[in-house]
């Protein structure tokens, strides 16, 4: 079984990923009360979890000024597990941003366990300041951007090799 971690101050909140597109490996890290806690997710989940976050921003009254969400990951990024799923919620008496993620575990024959009939997974629950929020949205946002250019044509992503398009059938 996998570790779980809680970082309830975090000093860094952020995403980033490694590889060249079409090959990299995306990560979720924070950093605090005396760790650092890297989770490797999708590129959607990423996106999925910005625009959440960015949704979820418009509707709070404006947040006090604070720190920023702490820049790129440290390397070398070192993930702790997978991630299955993740949770937002806000926290309104201390002002922040509650990310619960969640491994992503397997059966014995290597399938998803998607409803939760097997074994559980570790958690990683992260209380974001509200001040780091924007930030991390801005850096997912452009991180996810900079994949692999899409074809004009079918609008699939371009190896870098070259493109079989479908539409030129």
């Amino acid at each position: 079984m996998s570790d779980s971690f809680d970082i309830t101050d975090p000093t860094l909140f952020t995403t980033g990923a490694v590889g060249v597109p079409g090959q990299r490996v995306f990560y979720l890290q924070a950093a605090g009360d005396g760790q650092v806690v890297t989770l490797r997710l999708e590129k959607q989940q990423v996106v999925a979890l910005c625009d959440h976050l960015e949704a979820m921003m418009a509707d709070l009254p404006e947040a006090a000024t604070g720190p920023g969400h702490g820049g790129p990951i440290r390397q070398p990024a070192q993930e702790a597990w997978i991630v299955g799923s993740l949770g937002v919620a806000y926290e309104h008496a201390e002002d922040r941003i509650l990310i619960v993620a969640e491994e992503l575990v397997t059966d014995d024959d290597g399938d998803d366990d998607l409803f939760g009939a097997g074994p559980t997974g570790a958690t990683a629950r992260f209380r974001v300041p509200r001040s780091m929020v924007p930030g991390f949205i801005a850096l997912g946002h452009a991180i996810a951007a900079a994949g692999r250019p899409l074809c004009d044509l079918c609008g699939n992503p371009m190896d870098p090799d070259g493109h079989p398009c479908p539409r030129l059938n």
